[in-house]
């Protein structure tokens, strides 16, 4: 057998999860030996926060949130639970001395809310993106909590797929792909068809964090190898689904 394979193995790993994140996660893929092709399926960009004048807690879904919090009069020392534990860490980072992360999905934060905090102690400031956490809110209210939600951040598809990444997918050169929300994975999907690929992921293995994520890419209209769903709705989990090198 030659020592040199002439046609190895691809090792690119697609990353559509949009800025903050995605160079993270392309950190994290190279220092395990794949070959990130960076490819944010959504843009995301910092609302001005409306903050209350009084709030027992604040509740964050995502970290993208946590940018538009840097100018807010929100009290350092607030209560802040969290989707999960890298959203706890950027609160943190942000200088909120007091966060708490729930398991990684809304359901989990759900129920470290109804575990720490009661309705009689005051309202809940929920920061979140623009169409976002809206079942999170509902769920909330009906265990009787005053949900007060605010916009942090904006989220819209991106217009097409980096050029990188166009010419990754057309060479063959990726082996499988990451999907971190169920609307990203249908803006991702979009970008892909919308460059003409879509003849390139029965190739692909789709990774997703969550069952949600994974019934959107099942419900698209593109074939893929196989289609995996993380154990636990984090990074770490999702990343294990690739194996080792």
């Amino acid at each position: 057998m030659p020592l040199d394979d002439p046609h190895p193995p691809p090792t690119g790993i697609l990353v559509t999860r949009p800025e903050p994140g995605a160079a993270e996660t392309a950190r994290r893929l190279a220092a395990l030996g794949w070959d990130p092709v960076e490819a944010p399926a959504l843009q995301l960009a910092p609302r001005p926060l409306v903050a209350p004048e009084a709030a027992q807690a604040l509740l964050l879904t995502s970290r993208a949130a946590v940018p538009a919090l840097a100018n807010s009069a929100l009290p350092r020392t607030m209560p802040v639970l969290t989707v999960g534990a890298a959203t706890a860490e950027a609160a943190r980072a942000a200088g909120f001395a007091n966060v708490i992360a729930a398991d990684g999905d809304a359901a989990a934060l759900e129920t470290l809310v109804a575990a720490r905090l009661v309705p009689a102690a005051g309202p809940l400031l929920l920061a979140v993106g623009a169409g976002y956490a809206q079942d999170l809110a509902l769920a909330l209210r009906r265990r009787g909590f005053r949900v007060l939600r605010r916009i942090a951040y904006a989220a819209a598809p991106a217009p097409d797929l980096p050029d990188p990444a166009r010419a990754a997918l057309r060479e063959g050169r990726v082996v499988a792909a990451l999907f971190f929300s169920p609307r990203s994975a249908q803006c991702a999907i979009a970008l892909i068809r919308q460059a003409g690929l879509a003849a390139t992921t029965p190739a692909l293995v789709a990774l997703a964090l969550s069952p949600r994520v994974a019934a959107a890419l099942s419900a698209s209209p593109l074939a893929w190898r196989a289609v995996r769903v993380a154990d636990r709705p984090d990074q770490d989990s999702l990343l294990q689904l690739l194996g080792p090198r």
